[in-house]
């Protein structure tokens, strides 16, 4: 059974054994996927509650002193939505990646279901997860990093789609 510290690492440094995990559970996969939304929540909530961002906020004096009154309400509560739309936006890049990976499959003559590059895309956007948790950091518009997480995600289903079956020749 393979332990989702060698998915994270394989994530990460082997594209190649992306094609090979196409096979996992999606139990297994979706267990990765959420163990990486909770890394990358929970980078984000401390940005919210230390206040780093790369954005700019408004300082309202009034508003200011209303949050400071419900603190202890406003950081479950915004833990909670957080956790939900990272969630959601994962799964909806993951599925949009896995369509992209179902036609460089057909073009490259590659044997392979939606459901298999799913689960490669899951894997794939390993790098652009840590790396969306560093471009706050980083004198980055979030334009052009969103652009490197598609592009780098992009470039590691080539590189596994390389690695899928080809199809029978008929």
């Amino acid at each position: 059974m393979v332990k989702h510290s060698q998915l994270f690492l394989d994530g990460l440094f082997h594209p190649k054994k992306l094609a090979g995990y196409r096979m996992l559970s999606i139990g297994k996969v979706i267990q990765y996927v959420f163990i990486l939304t909770t890394l990358v929540t929970i980078f984000y909530y401390i940005q919210y509650i230390t206040g780093v961002s790369n954005e700019n906020s408004f300082d309202i004096e009034g508003f200011t002193q209303y949050v400071k009154e419900i603190q202890w309400l406003l950081y479950p509560f915004a833990l909670f939505i957080l956790f939900l739309t990272t969630t959601t936006i994962f799964l909806i890049q993951i599925s949009i990646f896995a369509l992209v990976g179902t036609g460089l499959l057909k073009v490259m003559k590659k044997r392979g279901e939606y459901r298999h590059m799913w689960r490669s895309s899951a894997l794939a956007i390993t790098w652009p997860a840590l790396l969306s948790i560093l471009f706050p950091f980083l004198p980055i518009h979030n334009l052009i990093g969103t652009l490197l997480g598609i592009l780098v995600t992009i470039l590691l289903l080539i590189i596994a789609a390389t690695k899928y079956p080809k199809l029978p020749v008929k």
